[in-house]
């Protein structure tokens, strides 16, 4: 079984006066085989989500399952690897990428065999094994993000999570490192989760959509539903900004809305929906909804489409200039 679950996980940093709760109370499963992408804005918890399962973040509560056991329960040979946002800070500067790829494989492997390994994975991310004796200084960001990328695929795992791995990439290379990681997830079988603030990207990846905001999953589902018919509006406010290589992900709907607002301090979150005072179909925008401002909506997310933390979830936004 290689199914990633995080049940009810929280991550909060500091003092109960004055700390911050990073991930509130998430609930999210990676099905075997499967892609999930997880998307939101800066700020939203995502990388955090994902560092809470690779023990980068304390779990204050909740537990992250792999396979039905707690992950910090496994031991010796890690089935969980994650690829960083970074590449050009998530490799040692002073090791050669086949050191780097090598360190990160099971023990007990002779030398011989591990240069095959190596030369192996190099080729399997579309790298010239001959790479295996350069340093990342000699390497550009995309060719460093392949290598980080082996790195992962050496410890064997059966989940792989990658953080927003082509944002600090070229848009020249963004699309041939997207279709690598497809290629690779599909011809080993791995689950994955695919973290990103875009939905122009996971679009391509993903089976599964999940869209995080302050902390919290507003919206999951299968990634064609969600696509095609959002449920919340934070939802539908990012993929009105998303960018595609080809065409639009949706045609104008008048702008409606308040979501370019800035979004609330994730110190002090705003009470009932953590969305209302940028949404488009709240108080700010509709009269006589003070629900949205006294109410949590993921209370009852499980009775509406996507799981969607809306109490007004499917209902379509107003066009510019009217107002109920």
């Amino acid at each position: 079984m290689s199914e990633l679950v995080f049940d009810r996980v929280s991550v909060r940093y500091g003092s109960r006066r004055g700390g911050l709760t990073a991930v509130d109370g998430v609930s999210l499963t990676v099905p075997s085989g499967q892609v999930v992408g997880l998307v939101g804005e800066s700020g939203s918890g995502k990388s955090t989500l994902a560092r809470s399962a690779v023990g980068l973040a304390p779990v204050s509560a909740g537990r992250v399952l792999l396979g039905g056991t707690d992950v910090r329960h496994l031991t010796g040979r890690r089935p969980l690897q994650m690829v960083f946002q970074d590449p050009y800070s998530s490799l040692d500067p002073r090791m050669s990428v086949g050191a780097s790829i090598g360190e990160a494989m099971p023990r007990g492997e002779r030398a011989k065999e591990k240069r095959a390994e190596v030369a192996r994975l190099l080729e399997l991310v579309n790298l010239d094994p001959d790479r295996a004796t350069a340093l990342p200084g000699r390497l550009s960001g995309g060719q460093r993000q392949r290598v980080a990328l082996a790195r992962a695929l050496a410890g064997k795992p059966r989940v792989v999570i990658a953080d927003e791995i082509t944002s600090a990439l070229d848009v020249s290379v963004q699309g041939a490192v997207l279709n690598l990681v497809r290629d690779v997830r599909q011809r080993l079988g791995l689950s994955m989760l695919f973290i990103s603030h875009n939905l122009a990207v996971v679009r391509h990846l993903s089976d599964v959509i999940a869209v995080m905001y302050l902390g919290r999953i507003v919206e999951a589902g299968p990634a064609e539903q969600v696509l095609s018919d959002p449920q919340h509006p934070y939802t539908r406010a990012l993929l009105s900004a998303a960018p595609s290589w080809n065409t639009p992900l949706f045609e104008d709907n008048g702008g409606a809305g308040t979501a370019d607002a800035e979004p609330s301090d994730p110190h002090r979150p705003p009470p009932g929906c953590r969305y209302h005072p940028r949404c488009a179909l709240g108080p700010l925008a509709r009269t006589g909804r003070d629900l949205c401002r006294t109410a949590d909506p993921a209370q009852d997310a499980e009775r509406r489409p996507h799981l969607a933390a809306c109490h007004f979830a499917g209902e379509p936004a107003e066009p510019k200039g009217t107002h109920t």
